[in-house]
């Protein structure tokens, strides 16, 4: 609760401060906005989250790996201000993203394997790098439309605190202030969006919530980490194929993600969220069942993300309203 209004009012502050000194984002062709909106809540949002984090660490005595997602997760979030209001070539982006994942590997405990230890230990790393570059980056590219990184961050932390209060993979404390700040955020992106999260709060939360699913994979519940996130993971890897088998420049913005179908199909922002927040309620249901039944569970979260997937392409072609 306190993180749910802490982030509101900052967002509502925020606001006119970037309002003020212009930083806002046009929309182009391949903007699902038709209005300039201003753009950096996400320092609202991981400000709240990193103060609370901190707050919590103080007053709990958190792992020395909770203050170092703490440091990096600020300078990720200041990497990408800058990015934000200059620009930074794909090539630095990138590389910060890697340097970050790393870091964040390397507090890992030399036991904590990813992957079950179905892998050495050199490549269950060399995974776990490069499943969390991907999350991070894949969780910038899926924030295009009003309500979707916000009701996606608040889906996975509720997610990831039901598990920690049902069986203790992770500090419940720690998911849930990710979910508040995301809710406070959403009373000012929902549909229509009075501000953008940009890339200062996409890649910090897609860092910290990437290291959360990481360490409850690491804590033998692999089923959970890969269903919470599962949309997210399935549209925009999906999307990813597709267009590097069009031979497209896949580091340039488009407009082909599942969900950009059903809005040029006629479907409004908050239907498209709102089917998306109905399946990750399911996602989060198939979490708990992948406690006792992992198997069972995976496969039931494949069939809910593809029933999604087909129903947001179904938008896209029949005109929807």
């Amino acid at each position: 609760m306190v993180a749910f209004v802490v982030s509101a009012l900052a967002t509502r502050a925020l606001l006119g401060w970037l309002r003020r000194r212009a930083i806002l984002d046009h929309p182009n062709e391949r903007s699902s906005h038709t209005v300039p909106t201003p753009r950096g809540g996400g320092l609202a949002v991981i400000g709240t989250v990193l103060v609370l984090w901190v707050a919590w660490s103080i007053f709990h005595g958190a792992a020395p790996a909770v203050w170092w997602s703490v440091a990096i997760a600020a300078l990720l979030a200041g990497f990408s201000w800058l990015d934000d209001i200059r620009g930074l070539p794909v090539a630095m982006r990138l590389a910060a993203h890697f340097a970050a994942a790393l870091a964040g590997i390397a507090a890992l405990p030399p036991d904590s394997l990813v992957v079950q230890g179905w892998l050495p230990f050199w490549a269950d790393r060399l995974v776990a790098v490069l499943a969390w570059v991907w999350f991070i980056n894949l969780f910038n590219f899926m924030d295009g439309i009003d309500g979707i990184a916000g009701t996606e961050t608040a889906s996975i932390g509720l997610g990831l605190f039901i598990l920690a209060v049902s069986i203790g993979a992770i500090p419940g404390p720690l998911p849930v202030i990710l979910a508040g700040a995301a809710l406070g955020f959403l009373l000012w992106n929902w549909h229509p969006a009075r501000i953008f999260l940009g890339d200062v709060g996409s890649v910090p939360l897609g860092y910290l919530l990437g290291g959360l699913l990481l360490g409850l994979a690491a804590r033998g519940q692999w089923a959970a980490a890969l269903i919470l996130p599962a949309y997210y993971l399935a549209d925009a890897t999906i999307t990813l194929v597709r267009r590097i088998a069009a031979r497209e420049k896949v580091w340039q913005a488009h407009k082909r993600h599942f969900y950009q179908t059903a809005l040029r199909g006629g479907a409004s922002h908050a239907t498209v969220v709102g089917w998306i927040a109905g399946a990750n309620l399911l996602l989060i249901v198939l979490a708990l069942v992948s406690v006792r039944e992992p198997g069972f569970a995976v496969l039931m979260a494949a069939l809910v993300v593809t029933a999604l997937l087909a129903q947001l392409a179904r938008m896209g072609r029949t005109n929807f309203r």
